[in-house]
This record gives structure tokens, C-alpha cells and sequence, in this order.
């Protein structure tokens, strides 16, 4: 939620805060700042929350280990209550540098978050609804942008006034995790595997299933430790997953798509929404509220794909969804192109934004953390999650500054985000097994009997001789 929030709800006070910057500079050093000066600060305090992101992820895999999940989520929240205090008090203290170093912290918060949630959930869920307790994360990333949206309006917060207070809100959050994260046990897995407390694991799990239903759950537990020890159960570090070629193919699955996650488009539909919007009649002013709904609909689609995903399975709703993107990527370009041969085709580009959003939720949006979580063994899941979220913050950055160049093409650079889809949904086809119902032991076996078929021994350490009969 903390990360949704922030990366929204920045949007609306942009110009509120600009002119406190211009006013700020104005009383320190009697002169009006310049324009490019300004422009770099405005760029700094949105683009520094990628780089806290980015240490988050980067340290919330060492202190799950460390701290535990469940110890290393409430921690976390002390980071949230100091970024809502810094860029709270930054308009009466007249200091606009405390909203870079709030926005730095919000950050960190948001990426030691991402990283050790979906950790948590994974790892608490039987695996009859892991994939359901896993949609938590993108209905909740998604929740919060949808609010962060509907705070910044001008009848909530959204008025020059209040834009101290819009920022502070974040401490929300954070206190409601505060209140009620306690009464809940600490993971199993991690009791289990990672401290090796039988009788911690087992209350936990009473708690979580109730007495009658926990000794499935912990004869998987024991089924995992054991495989583990006999490979060494010290938990990896992210380095020492690297160069682990038995998890070559599940490392590079979940490399390219978290990394597509951020390159597959969706920032740049959100971009042309405005445009789209203004092309189809609606008013200038009633913009943000048609904003406001993209934001609902990636909500609504998040959570279908939750009730979904049980059912049809991760392969069937994450390929599809690519592939729908990348048919959503071939229209809008074709609506926009022919905008001016007839009044309908504003209206159709308007349609392809939504039915852009609606299939990145139903797959891509939602089953991304979801195969993050279930392609690893407890040992390597941190590790894994460090990378994956480094990759997904890196990619963050990176389309976030090549943005202007691709915006060069026009409606052209939908054919970018085309070509990407389309290769991800050919990759993840070919390549990554359904998982649904599966222990984390049979998802690992899948892979190992994958490399089998492609020339691989099972320990990945070459390729093997095939032998054809003519």
C-alpha cells in the first residue's frame, strides 16, 4: 500500500509544492530560483523514492533473515512515521529539503515492504489459496495508488493548503500495521527452517489453521527442512544464489518479469490518458476524476485476479495477459494514428487505456510477485526477492528516464511495449510451469526435469550428450 500511495499522491500537489521551493529560495537567498534549478529539485524529490526503493529491497532480504518477517514489517514502520513527520514539517519549518530526505525514507519503507510482505504471506498461506493470500500485495499496491489518487482531489486534500498534510498521511498506514500486526504469529516456514523452533512453528500454525488442520502444513514444513539440510539450510546470500546454476532458469524468470513489469507499457498508457481524455471531450477539470477511474479499474482487475487465479492458474492469466497488452498496444497505435478520420476513434483509444490496465492487472500486475515467491525453496526466497525487487527498482529508474526519449516516436512507441509483451508471453509459455497446487519442493522439481529436457544435468553444471536413433 505505502508503495502505491507514494508513487500517486505526489501527483497532485506538484505545482503547490514547486511554489514553495520558488518561496523558499526567494527568502533565503532574495532572488527567484531558476527554472532548470527548480525543475532538478522537482525531479529529486520524485525520482529519490525509487532510490530508498532500491536500498529497501536491497537490505529487506538480510533483515527478514535477521529480524524475522513479521519483526522486520514492524520495524519498518518506524521509517513511515519519520517520512511523515519530515514532509509534514517541512512548509512550517520553511525547509524543502526535508521532503527529499522524507521522500527518500517513504522509499526505503516501500522497498524493505514489497520485499518482505509478499515473504510473509507466501510462507503463512496453506498452499490450497497461496496464490489468492499472494494477490494481497498488487490489490493492496494497487489500492494505493487508487487512494493516493482520490486523497489528491481537490474536495479531500488536494487544495494549496493542505499539501503538507497530503504527504504526512503516509503515517496512516503505518500506525493501523502498528495497532494490529502483533496479535498476528510469525511465519512457520521461518520459525522452522530458518531458527529451527519445532514448538514456535507449531503454535504459529494453530493459530493459523487451527489443531485440527495444522499437521499437514507442518509435515510439508519438515519435508522442506530436511531436503535443505542436505544442501546446507543457512539461508543465501543474494550473490551466493547468483552463482547457484541449479536455480539458474528460476533467477532469470524472475529477472525478466520483474523487469518487464516496469517496461511492459503501462507507464506510458497512464501518460497518454490525459491526452486521451482531453481528445475525447472531456472537460479539463474533470481529467483527474477520469484518472481516478484507471486507478479503480486496476483495483477491480487485481482483485478479479485474486478470485481468479486459483482457478485458472498463474501460466494461463500471466501469458494472457501480455498477450492482450500486446494486442491493446497494436489498437491504441491504429486509434490514435486515424484520431481525426472520424469522431469515434477518441472514444476507442479511450477504450484501449482501459483494456490496457485491465489485462496488465488480470496478469502481469498480480502473478508477478506471486511466481517470485513460489519459483524458490525457503533458503534462497529472500535472496531471490532482493534481486528481484533490485531489478524491478532499477527498471523503475531506467524507464523513467529513457520515457521522453521512447514519447519520441508518438504513437509509434506502443510498438515498443508490443514487441516486449509479446516476448515475455512467448518466454513465460515456453519456459516457466504452472504452479498452482504445488509445493515449493514439486515447483523446484519442475525446473530440474525442464533442464533434463533441454540437455542440462541435474545439478546444472553442463550439458549432457543426447543420443538420436535415425
Amino acid at each position: 500500500f505505502q508503495y502505491g500511495y507514494n508513487v500517486s499522491v505526489i501527483n497532485a500537489p506538484t505545482k503547490y509544492v514547486q511554489n514553495f521551493i520558488n518561496q523558499t529560495w526567494t527568502e533565503r537567498y532574495q532572488s527567484d530560483i531558476a527554472v532548470g534549478v527548480l525543475t532538478l529539485m522537482w525531479s529529486t524529490i520524485v525520482s529519490v523514492f525509487t532510490l530508498g526503493g532500491l536500498i529497501g529491497v536491497s537490505i529487506g532480504g538480510t533483515l527478514s533473515v535477521k529480524l524475522g518477517r513479521k519483526g522486520t514489517l514492524l520495524v519498518n514502520n518506524i521509517l513511515a512515521m519519520m517520512a511523515a513527520l519530515t514532509m509534514g514539517l517541512s512548509y512550517p519549518t520553511g525547509m524543502f529539503e526535508l521532503i527529499v530526505l522524507g521522500r527518500l525514507l517513504i522509499g526505503i519503507n516501500s522497498g524493505i515492504g514489497l520485499c518482505v510482505q509478499p515473504l510473509y504471506l507466501v510462507e503463512i498461506a496453506p498452499t490450497s489459496i497461496r496464490g489468492l493470500m499472494g494477490m494481497g500485495s498488487s490489490v493492496f499496491v494497487t489500492g494505493g495508488i487508487f487512494t493516493g489518487q482520490v486523497m489528491g482531489l481537490k474536495e479531500v486534500l488536494g487544495k494549496e493548503e493542505y499539501w503538507p498534510i497530503l504527504l504526512a498521511t503516509t503515517c496512516i498506514p503505518a500506525v493501523l500495521q502498528l495497532l494490529m500486526l502483533p496479535w498476528f504469529p510469525e511465519s512457520p516456514r521461518f520459525l522452522l527452517i530458518d531458527r529451527g523452533d519445532y514448538e514456535g512453528c507449531r503454535k504459529a500454525l494453530r493459530q493459523l489453521h487451527g489443531a485440527t488442520d495444522c499437521g499437514g502444513a507442518m509435515e510439508d514444513i519438515e519435508k522442506e527442512k530436511n531436503n535443505l539440510e542436505q544442501e546446507g539450510s543457512k539461508a543465501k546470500k543474494p550473490w551466493e544464489l547468483l552463482a547457484d546454476r541449479s536455480v539458474r532458469w528460476q533467477l532469470v524468470s524472475i529477472m525478466l518479469l520483474n523487469s518487464a513489469q516496469q517496461l511492459n507499457g503501462i507507464n506510458a498508457f497512464y501518460f497518454y490518458a490525459d491526452y486521451v481524455f482531453t481528445q475525447a471531450g472531456i472537460p479539463t477539470e474533470r481529467i483527474p476524476y477520469a484518472t481516478v477511474g484507471t486507478g479503480a479499474c486496476e483495483c477491480l482487475t487485481a482483485l478479479t485476479c485474486g478470485l481468479l487465479i486459483e482457478h485458472l492458474g498463474r501460466k494461463v492469466l500471466i501469458t494472457g495477459g501480455y498477450t492482450l497488452m500486446s494486442i491493446c498496444c497494436i489498437l491504441f497505435t491504429l486509434t490514435i494514428t486515424f484520431q481525426e478520420v472520424s469522431p469515434i476513434f477518441p472514444y476507442l483509444s479511450m477504450a484501449c487505456v482501459f483494456a490496457f490496465i485491465l489485462s496488465f492487472g488480470l496478469g502481469p500486475g498480480g502473478v508477478t510477485n506471486i511466481l517470485t515467491m513460489e519459483l524458490f525453496t525457503q533458503t534462497a526466497r529472500p535472496a531471490a526477492y532482493m534481486i528481484a525487487g533490485s531489478i524491478n527498482w532499477i527498471s523503475f529508474f531506467f524507464i523513467s528516464m529513457v520515457f521522453p526519449f521512447i514519447l519520441g516516436l508518438k504513437q509509434y512507441c506502443f510498438l515498443v511495449f508490443m514487441v516486449i509483451c509479446i516476448l515475455v508471453a512467448v518466454y513465460i509459455f515456453f519456459i516457466i510451469p504452472e504452479t498452482k497446487n504445488k509445493t515449493f519442493l514439486e515447483i523446484e522439481n519442475e525446473f530440474k526435469n525442464g533442464r533434463k529436457k533441454m540437455g542440462y544435468n541435474t545439478d546444472g553444471s553442463g550439458l549432457t550428450l543426447l543420443t538420436t536413433s535415425m
